[in-house]
């Protein structure tokens, strides 16, 4: 039988057994049988916990750690970087709109507050961009 096979019986055998206990808690029985019946299923939860590959599980967890790494590496500096580049950008564009938004639309006032929330964003973005590419 293949490993994988295997690991999924052993998977649907474990989750049917805490589903047998689950039962045994919420069935119309008297106190009596009910423990009874949630000791034979603690028993037999148990013996199916002890069926565990744990090289299967150690595997796994390495997989999946590993898996993490790798992820991580690809978020690398460059990524970040071009990523800020795009976002500043794109801010950029947006707070110049709203600039020229409010000089047609608004009042001066309402325009000078727009200006200087451009100001504002582009000196914002101008440093967490030189911050990334100074790291």
């Amino acid at each position: 039988m293949k490993k994988e096979t295997k690991s999924s019986i052993k998977k649907i055998a474990f989750g049917a057994a805490i589903g047998a206990a689950l039962g045994v808690l919420f069935a119309p029985k008297s106190g009596k049988e009910t423990r009874k019946a949630l000791k034979e299923k603690a028993t037999d939860l148990i013996n199916k916990a002890k069926e565990i590959d744990v090289i299967e599980v150690r595997d796994n967890v390495i997989e999946k750690a590993n898996e993490i790494v790798e992820e991580m590496k690809n978020l690398d500096r460059e990524k970040v970087l071009k990523i800020a580049n795009k976002k500043a950008k794109d801010l950029k564009k947006k707070a110049e709109e709203l600039v020229s938004y409010t000089k047609e639309k608004a009042t001066p006032v309402v325009a000078k507050a727009a200006e200087e929330l451009r100001a504002k964003a582009i000196d914002v973005t101008e440093k967490v961009l030189e911050k990334l590419e100074s790291e």
